[in-house]
């Protein structure tokens, strides 16, 4: 294999037998329970990395399951989200993640930056109730319910909502351990088709552990809980800003 084997070949290790595919990755049928909460405005201003700007105390810890995933297969994910601003464009900055399947989790640190890790989470139907948990090292760590499908909510609304920008912190070591790259990465769903979406009554328990903090940003108010089946694509991401430019 020569130098420019290597070079017209270097997609994502190893290089043989990548961990994950070139995209684009499309999800059919990717279902989302979504709960909004309150949480203490002092612990989530010191999660938000700057120059993103802080709106309000308010976090949205999502489960998700993908059962169609172009490349990553069928596989469920879980984590927060915290609405933030760059230069005035309000999104999300999404603050931690946890998989339950390789590819994603290698593909989306090394191409995005998304801030995957491994764990348990499921989101399922329980008789009158849809319900998303997340285990971490066999621990529980969230419970999230809401009423299923309570109300029916308007499709382009919640279309837009997800066509919002997402920031990504991307960290890259080098081989000494200093930064390579260390960028805020952003990007946007694309090719989004609603097939429904519902609101409900809803609740959210977290725990506190060790490797896993995500009772750092504790619940003091659910504000809203909902629930939306859609089709989507994931693009690949632009550099917002480079944390290591001179």
């Amino acid at each position: 294999m020569t130098e420019n084997d290597v070079r017209n070949n270097a997609f994502a290790m190893p290089i043989h037998n990548p961990a994950f595919p070139p995209g684009p990755y499309r999800f059919v049928d990717r279902e989302f329970l979504i709960i909004t909460y309150r949480t203490d405005p002092e612990a989530l201003k010191k999660m938000i990395p700057a120059p993103l700007q802080f709106v309000e105390p308010i976090v949205k810890f999502e489960f998700i399951k993908m059962p169609d995933s172009t490349g990553f297969g069928h596989y469920c994910e879980s984590g927060q989200v915290i609405p933030v601003t760059l230069d005035g464009v309000a999104g999300g900055y999404v603050h931690n993640m946890y998989l339950n399947d390789h590819p994603p989790i290698a593909g989306g640190r090394e191409l995005w930056g998304f801030p995957k890790k491994l764990g348990s989470p499921e989101l399922q139907v329980h008789t009158d109730t849809l319900m998303g948990t997340l285990d971490y090292s066999d621990f529980r760590i969230a419970t999230g319910t809401m009423g299923y499908k309570h109300k029916t909510l308007d499709s382009a609304v919640v279309k837009k909502s997800l066509e919002a920008p997402s920031f990504l912190l991307k960290i890259i070591p080098h081989v000494d351990g200093t930064p390579r790259i260390c960028e805020l990465v952003q990007y946007s769903l694309t090719d989004i088709t609603v097939k429904g979406a519902w609101s409900g009554p809803g609740a959210l328990d977290l725990h506190p552990h060790a490797l896993a903090p995500i009772a750092d940003l504790p619940v003091l108010e659910v504000i809203s809980a909902v629930h939306i089946l859609t089709d989507l694509t994931l693009p690949l991401g632009t550099v917002a800003y480079d944390y290591l430019a001179k």
